[in-house]
């Protein structure tokens, strides 16, 4: 992979307060996950308060599911920026987008979003994650589907 096709995963396309409510959640908690075990634990503070104990467990394990067949499946390294980062980065927009969609029950267009993220063989096995997390984002309170932002930061464009 090039540095410069990696950049382009990261190139600021937008603001994440600009996003709507189920969008900012999935980009705050993208970013939030590849932390670690800090970040992680704060997205399941955040399920569980906003879903409770079982609901939030399930879309903890959603969420844990998709990101990691993103990760090993993935056409390349999904790119973000840092967690207090106002912009949005391409990557990041195009996995809130695909989650949004899903989750809006639009499953031939969220195919074709998971074939930009997830190699070919593998895209027909996110949607219906995709679907599960965020209609899981939908039903928490909005103060909870996008928790605080930290200054803690690896791995990122900026």
């Amino acid at each position: 992979m090039s540095a410069q096709y990696a950049k382009r995963g990261g190139a600021p396309v937008g603001l994440v307060a600009n996003l709507p409510k189920v969008e900012a959640a999935c980009v705050r908690y993208l970013r939030l996950w590849s932390m670690g075990v800090d970040g992680q634990s704060e997205v399941w503070n955040a399920f569980a308060a906003g879903l409770g104990g079982v609901q939030g467990k399930q879309a903890m394990r959603t969420f844990e599911e998709l990101h990691t067949i993103c990760c090993r499946h993935g056409r390349r390294p999904l790119m973000r920026h840092a967690i207090n980062c106002k912009c949005l980065g391409a990557d990041e927009s195009c996995f809130a987008n695909f989650i949004a969609t899903a989750a809006e029950g639009e499953m031939e267009d969220a195919m074709l979003i998971a074939t930009l993220i997830v190699r070919a063989d593998m895209a027909p096995v996110i949607p219906a994650l995709a679907s599960d997390l965020g209609l899981a984002l939908k039903r928490m309170p909005p103060d909870l589907s996008s928790v605080a932002m930290h200054t803690h930061q690896t791995h990122t464009v900026h």
